[in-house]
């Protein structure tokens, strides 16, 4: 059996970790274990290669608005499947390479095998067995398959599959209504294919403000259908290829049914522990497969330490790139640093744009009391960039606490939401955490980042800011 002093299982954030200290101690005996293809997830099957896909939608929909300028273009085709190579050219660029330097590297062994414990510390790796001091679990996650009459028996999409097409469906119906359902809907939609997406949730990007999703999907469903509240309850593959959806509104019980070329599950992510068996080394797992971690990111083993989409807490990039630097400073250097994530930001890159961090209003509420809470509010349109660009609707909120102007949250949703909101998120880092600074910081004008310095300024209590959103027509339908 052979034995390492690390064990890393996933080669997507564990190598920010691994990287640091093979260069460190190059006598440290290492390895990697990844199944699938390695760089993961946001390199392989979600961030980078989507991003690459919605560029080109990005492109579309603002060549469609250039008649408002005065501007007046023909789209004479649109090339699906150059969109779609261009982007696994890219990203296997990058993979091809990761996987050289994997292969051929002296001082680490590297495992393209399934990996599973079979005791403490121990585990199975192909038809080896493997023994590790230190284990680093950033095991990802995989697409949610909810439980559906006739899915087995439908060929159907996922967001890890949908990378593969070279054809685009005419015709689709998107299962789920979070933040995939919206990128891959906004995204078919541009390319020219007709898109259904059903929610079971009675609110569409759930996990956004109310005012900011409700404004999202009545921009959104200028280009697809969507409906919310929807529970899909079977799906049928027809003779002539074709797939029946078949959902029922969850209040009403009212019947529903699409029938496309093709279906895309998009219903969230899910646990990759299944295979792992971490039972078998004594680590815990939650009801849903997580696997559990203290405020340090150890497992209930000592010394085995899960980040990434592994603990479940944050699917996203930014967030096991913050994660694998606490586990490198309490795993490596033996020190005690408490996760934190008061200022998680996320972003949706859909048309519109949503970008949010910290506390949505409802949570401020609960916790400081609604009395305690201020919002700061712009409109892009009130700013002379706004006007230029001709924008309408899109907002900066930001969630602030009354005493001392402590800011709790943001939410925006326009062009460059994720660019705008940086502004804020780098202020809830610092030790104040106060909206101060940008209201004192010098703004160029016109830029569109006063809109950002103008929500800062435009401070009121909650009963008068839905008020004034519903004066202006912005409130949730």
């Amino acid at each position: 059996m052979k034995e390492y002093d690390i064990i890393a299982i996933g080669s997507g954030s564990a190598m920010n970790i691994l990287s640091s200290v093979m260069n460190a101690d190059p006598e440290l005996k290492v390895a990697i274990i990844d199944k699938d293809e390695p760089g993961g997830i946001c390199l392989t099957k979600g961030c980078i290669p989507t991003k690459i896909l919605l560029y080109p939608a990005e492109v579309l929909r603002t060549i469609e608005r250039a008649s408002l300028f005065g501007i007046n273009v023909d789209i004479k085709k649109v090339d699906f499947k150059f969109i779609m190579d261009r982007m696994r050219n890219i990203i296997y660029h990058d993979i091809n390479n990761i996987s050289d330097g994997l292969s051929n590297a002296e001082e680490l062994d590297y495992y393209r095998e399934v990996a599973e414990f079979i005791d403490p510390y121990t585990l199975r790796v192909g038809k080896e067995k493997i023994k590790g001091k230190m284990i680093l679990l950033c095991t990802g996650s995989k697409p949610n398959i909810p439980n559906i009459k006739g899915i087995d028996s439908v060929d159907y999409l996922t967001s890890d599959t949908i990378l593969k097409l070279t054809e685009l469906p005419q015709s689709i119906t998107i299962v789920g209504g979070g933040y995939i359902a919206a990128e891959y809907g906004h995204f078919l939609a541009a390319m020219g294919s007709k898109v259904t997406i059903i929610g079971r949730n009675p609110q569409f990007l759930p996990q956004e403000e109310p005012e900011v999703s409700a404004l999202a999907l009545s921009e959104l469903q200028k280009h697809m259908r969507i409906i919310t509240n929807y529970e899909v309850t079977e799906v049928i593959q027809t003779k002539g290829g074709k797939i029946i959806t078949k959902a029922t509104n969850r209040e009403t019980k009212e019947q529903f049914e699409a029938i496309t070329d093709q279906i895309l599950v998009a219903a969230g992510r899910s646990s990759n522990s299944d295979i792992l068996k971490p039972e078998k080394s004594g680590i815990q797992t939650d009801k849903n497969g997580w696997i559990t971690v203290n405020e340090f990111l150890e497992t209930s083993q000592k010394n085995i330490w899960a980040f990434g989409d592994a603990n479940g807490k944050y699917l996203f990039k930014h967030a096991a790139n913050y994660e694998s630097q606490i586990v490198y400073y309490n795993a490596i250097k033996k020190q005690k640093y408490k996760v934190d994530y008061h200022a998680i930001p996320r972003a949706v890159f859909s048309e519109p744009e949503v970008a949010s961090v910290g506390m949505r209003e409802k949570e401020a509420i609960k916790e400081f009391g609604e009395e305690n809470v201020l919002i700061g509010f712009q409109r892009y349109q009130d700013t002379a960039k706004g006007t230029a660009m001709a924008l309408e609707n899109f907002f900066v909120k930001v969630i602030l606490k009354k005493d001392d102007l402590e800011i709790l949250g943001a939410h925006i949703i326009g062009p460059f939401a994720s660019v705008l909101i940086q502004e804020i998120i780098n202020l809830m880092y610092t030790q104040e955490r106060t909206i101060i600074p940008i209201l004192q910081g010098m703004h160029i004008h016109p830029a569109l980042n006063e809109v950002v310095e103008r929500a800062a300024g435009n401070m009121m209590p909650i009963e008068q800011y839905h008020h004034f959103l519903r004066h202006l027509g912005l409130a949730e339908k």
